[in-house]
């Protein structure tokens, strides 16, 4: 590295890095992919800032390999001496990219005077100045992958400089780029290598994360190098202080266990941050800490809370709080789990499993940031998952991570990147390298669709708005519809257009920050809800229909006494009513019927048939059975599979038209597929029978949130026999099944 970065990393007491920083700067500097994941707070950052720096810090290193991965028509023009090279930094969220800004601070960045560091952190809400001056200015861009789709590459004439000259590109937190997202930002990607290498550049890529397993297929994947490529660095050579992990089986609801445990840390002069699942219990649990550590009369200690919405000035002052220790204590949504650098918490709770082991150790990984000992309390909440976990905690403990499951082939994603593709570049034959090789199907029928057009020199774009604008990176695509008070006129937030069937649908109880509206019209035309301030005292819950078809069977194979499938289905739905629930004891008050539009999701599935004649059960038992032990799996596939039960959706019948017997769906909730039924499938058995075993555990007689009953269920968890769907899954898994 040049003298003056040497000095820089010296300055902040750093006279010999970790062996793994050095592993990570080693191989990017000697052009290879790599993927560094050591535990969280294990520095990973000065792993990749020691090659970002050194072939950005002034300007220099402009002699560097050719990277490994470089085409072979761009390595001859690599060689020749180059203008500074420049860096690109992609994180997750807009708060990350800022954090990561501070820190390069710390090494220097952007102080006065000729040469020097140059780094700008950018995104959406940046100004036409603070763009401008990134693109002209900055060596190192900190930015989304959001920023880099919509102003990037779609205008990559005005940065190709930078592009031309791009040497590193460093993807933090990876673990959050799986399912739908994960496979849109692999199309972004390999957009942006593809601009890239038409201004003669190959940049290395260098992955981060602390909670990855199969790095190196999964920088694969989301990259779209080759795997045996990757260099995978996972040996952590930094010091940890010891962690204590409490597993807590709660007598009151979880928040409000996290609200006695944050005051009773707190009191005891213990920095805690508290991991709530929603903004509105991160509010009340921090109010209740509050609370009672001013009841128990000891030193006056602030605690707040901390969620997305907030203003960014308001987050940045609650995380300087953390820092400087005068925030004692804080109740956070994943907010802040994506990485902002928050040292010294004496203690982390954690309020229901957070879906995935990798989010859970990510936010377990805040304690003992520093070296220090600490205390990590995970409390259960009343799901399938906890339930099982909490009998099983070797799970935990012993072993890895979920896999980052994402899908880039996926048709749906696919082909609206292909036609931003085309207005960048006209695209042709050889493009193949970037995109594989369902390009060309996915292009023709784009082409048919007059999306694209094809002439001598390739596929083009030929219209006249942004291709850009038609990706939803974060979601499935399609119309948004704003929620809109209606005095005001203010919008309160947006929701997809399938989405706000049951959400906004007239009647819904709309929550906004801890305020309750009520949706008095949905005019999906105008992609708009009107709402007004209401204290109803009830909550709405929708009810739904439910069906699906399949399209085709792509695998099939012996599973137990049936047989197991996957394929691609499509799956109709409608929102047919909805309850009121009071808000307190969630006793159903009524029920009022809608005629909601029916939606076709073309998506991939799973499913088991079986002949159930064996059974001593009546249809209804049967299907309640099926019903049942359906419910359960979808809870329980998060623990094979990265995604949560939101992310899937399932449908049990006794006599399936398509099957002509008893049959068990679990299929993806975006279109075209996320991997995750497709994982499914790949890890049934063990998958069914944690099934069969959290019924069989479960202490409850006739069923419970933590086996059978389900959040999300359509038909208000109405029809299911825990019993019968034990015997069902005993006939179905065991040769020889006793009751």
């Amino acid at each position: 590295m040049p003298a003056e970065v040497v000095e820089t990393v010296r300055s902040r007491g750093i006279e010999r890095p970790w062996t793994h920083q050095v592993a990570v700067a080693d191989a990017a500097y000697g052009g290879r992919p790599v993927a560094v994941t050591t535990g969280t707070a294990s520095g990973k950052t000065l792993g990749y800032l020691m090659p970002v720096m050194a072939a950005t810090y002034g300007g220099a290193a402009a002699t560097a390999p050719v990277p490994v991965t470089a085409r072979a028509e761009t390595r001859a023009r690599l060689i020749r001496p180059r203008r500074p090279h420049t860096a690109l930094y992609l994180a997750p969220t807009k708060a990350l990219a800022h954090d990561q800004l501070r820190v390069t601070g710390e090494f220097g960045a952007n102080r006065p005077g000729p040469g020097g560091w140059r780094v700008a952190a950018v995104d959406g809400d940046s100004d036409t100045a603070e763009r401008d001056w990134a693109r002209d200015h900055a060596a190192y861009v900190l930015t989304n992958p959001d920023f880099l789709h919509y102003s990037m590459l779609a205008n990559h004439s005005r940065w190709a400089t930078f592009l031309g000259n791009l040497r590193y590109v460093v993807i933090d937190e990876a673990h959050r780029y799986r399912g739908v997202f994960g496979s849109h930002v692999a199309q972004v990607v390999r957009r942006l290598r593809r601009l890239c290498a038409s201004y003669g550049a190959s940049p290395v890529f260098i992955i981060a994360s602390a909670t990855v397993t199969g790095a190196d297929r999964m920088t694969s994947e989301l990259v779209g190098c080759p795997a045996e490529q990757v260099v995978v660095v996972d040996r952590d050579a930094s010091p940890h202080g010891a962690v204590d992990f409490t597993l807590w089986e709660p007598v009151q609801y979880p928040t409000d266990e996290a609200a006695h445990l944050m005051a009773q840390f707190v009191d005891a002069g213990l920095q805690t941050v508290a991991f709530i699942p929603s903004r509105r219990m991160a509010e009340l649990t921090a109010v209740r800490a509050q609370e009672q550590v001013e009841a128990l009369g000891g030193e006056q200690a602030r605690i707040d809370s901390y969620r997305a919405g907030y203003l960014a000035s308001d987050r940045r002052a609650l995380e300087a709080g953390l820092q400087d220790g005068s925030l004692r204590g804080l109740a956070a949504t994943n907010a802040l789990e994506l990485g902002v650098d928050v040292a010294g918490l004496d203690a982390v709770i954690i309020s229901g499993f957070p879906g995935t082991r990798s989010a859970l150790w990510q936010q377990a990984g805040r304690a003992g940031r520093t070296g220090r000992d600490a205390q990590v309390v995970l409390i259960a909440a009343r799901n399938p998952l906890d339930a099982y976990y909490f009998d099983h905690p070797e799970l935990l403990f012993d072993e890895p991570v979920e896999q980052t499951v994402l899908h880039a082939a996926n048709p749906y994603v696919l082909g609206p990147h292909l036609a931003a593709a085309a207005q960048e570049l006209p695209i042709t034959e050889a493009d193949g390298v970037w995109f594989g090789p369902e390009m060309i199907s996915v292009l023709r029928r784009l082409e048919a669709q007059g999306v694209v057009r094809k002439r001598a020199a390739g596929w083009f774009w030929p219209r006249p708005e942004r291709a850009v604008d038609a990706v939803d990176l974060r979601g499935a695509g399609g119309p948004v519809v704003e929620i809109v008070e209606i005095d005001s006129g203010r919008v309160l937030g947006t929701v997809d257009q399938v989405g706000s069937d049951g959400t906004v649908h007239p009647g819904a109880v709309y929550l906004h920050q801890g305020d309750s509206y009520l949706v008095e019209d949905l005019d999906q035309d105008e992609c708009e809800a009107l709402v007004r301030p209401a204290r109803t005292g009830y909550y709405t819950e929708p009810r739904g229909a439910h069906d699906v078809q399949i399209v085709q069977e792509l695998q099939q194979r012996p599973f137990g006494n049936g047989i197991l499938h996957y394929g691609e289905v499509d799956v109709f739905s409608q929102v047919i009513g909805y309850l009121r629930r009071d808000e307190v004891t969630s006793d159903v008050w009524d029920e009022t019927p809608l005629d909601m539009p029916e939606r076709r999701l073309r998506t991939t599935a799973t499913w088991w048939t079986f002949d159930a004649a064996s059974l001593d059960l009546t249809a209804a038992q049967l299907g309640s059975a099926a019903h049942a032990a359906e419910h359960t799996a979808i809870g329980l596939l998060p623990m094979f599979a990265p995604c949560d039960r939101w992310d899937i959706g399932g449908l049990s019948t006794i006599l399936h038209p398509d099957t002509g017997t008893l049959t068990v769906f679990v299929h993806d909730g975006h279109p075209g597929g996320a991997g995750f039924a497709e994982r499914g499938y790949q890890v049934a058995e063990d998958w069914w029978q944690a099934t069969l075993g959290r019924l069989q555990s479960c202490r409850c007689e006739l069923g419970c949130p933590s086996c059978v009953v389900s959040p999300k269920c359509g038909n208000a968890n109405q029809m299911l026999d825990k019993q019968a769907a034990i015997w069902l899954l005993h006939d179905l898994l065991d040769p020889a099944p006793s009751r």
